[in-house]
């Protein structure tokens, strides 16, 4: 497979993976913002999808229709719903000789809810939550039809590790800045409406419902979203389902790549696999997440490296 074609899926996955994580949190915090009695903030979202370089966000005050505005269509804001899915929207045009009619229809529909100006007037007229639903399933509809459609071959392999790299990263992201959070705010760490979001926004609530009968506790919280196999969008099932993938892409054309960059995952599954919340809590979680964090992102950059011809 050409270099440009694996980077044109491995990244139209990624976006596409984004944008599903965006959404349900911005879902999750908008409710938030209308039923909590203390001062709420979006600065954490923020800072966690849209970084610090998308302009000036404190002109947004907390606004809540703002900051959907800002978030979902925004042109301005490099990292909004608008300009990820009309990036994960080129990358499949790229590649569209190797997708399945489907799929890339599937992909054109979301693409043209999101850029329609009827969403932004009901993002801020209407009820936000009900838009939100709307292209949450868009999402799904696009990983439904992955799943039956797509041919199981090296394509749908880069597709599947750049939608489980993206997941890491997000659970990652999203812990580091709650228990930041958390740490400066210590009435937090037993605040069950603040751990409850938390799993709401990643969809572990019911999972942890199940998990745990002693009530919400953040220990509880960090080994289900780091170390459980059987969650999702645990680090550890992104991380497997990473290295699962990376396997199907063997061959004696490229060996010697393949060698170093499953070194590097199986090395970071080896280090999650043998944690536990002992071992992280006495490590230090201002520790641990930003080491994860830089391995993943490592192997995002031996990808590019190796596979991607740097594109």
């Amino acid at each position: 497979m050409l270099s440009r074609v694996a980077a044109s899926f491995y990244w139209l996955s990624r976006y596409i993976e984004r944008s599903d994580g965006m959404l349900r949190m911005l879902k999750i915090n908008y409710a938030s913002s209308q039923d909590t009695v203390q001062e709420f903030t979006w600065e954490p979202v923020i800072r966690i999808f849209a970084g610090t370089g998308a302009g000036d966000v404190s002109k947004l005050e907390n606004n809540s229709r703002a900051v959907m505005k800002f978030m979902v269509t925004s042109r301005e804001n490099p990292n909004s719903i608008l300009n990820i899915i009309t990036l994960a929207r080129e990358n499949g045009r790229s590649v569209q000789e190797h997708i399945p009619k489907d799929l890339w229809q599937c992909l054109n529909e979301y693409y043209h809810i999101v850029k329609d100006p009827k969403l932004e007037r009901a993002l801020t007229r209407e009820d936000p939550i009900s838009v939100l639903d709307d292209l949450i399933k868009q999402v799904m509809l696009h990983y439904g039809t992955v799943e039956i459609s797509m041919e199981r071959g090296e394509g749908r392999s880069f597709m599947n590790i750049g939608k489980y790299l993206e997941r890491a990263i997000q659970s990652v992201d999203i812990l580091d800045t709650k228990y930041s959070s958390a740490n400066e705010n210590e009435e937090l760490l037993t605040d069950t409406s603040y751990w409850k979001h938390l799993l709401l926004s990643l969809g572990g609530y019911e999972l942890y419902l199940k998990t745990y009968r002693e009530g919400f506790e953040s220990k509880n919280v960090l080994e289900q979203v780091i170390l459980n196999n059987d969650f999702p969008r645990s680090v550890i099932y992104s991380v497997v389902h990473i290295q699962r993938y990376f396997d199907r892409l063997k061959n004696d054309s490229n060996l010697e790549d393949f060698r170093e960059l499953s070194f590097q995952i199986g090395r970071l599954e080896s280090r999650i696999k043998y944690s536990s919340v002992r071992t992280i809590e006495t490590e230090g979680l201002q520790q641990f997440l930003p080491q994860i964090r830089n391995e993943l992102y490592g192997i995002g950059n031996s990808l590019n490296e190796h596979y991607f011809a740097n594109s």
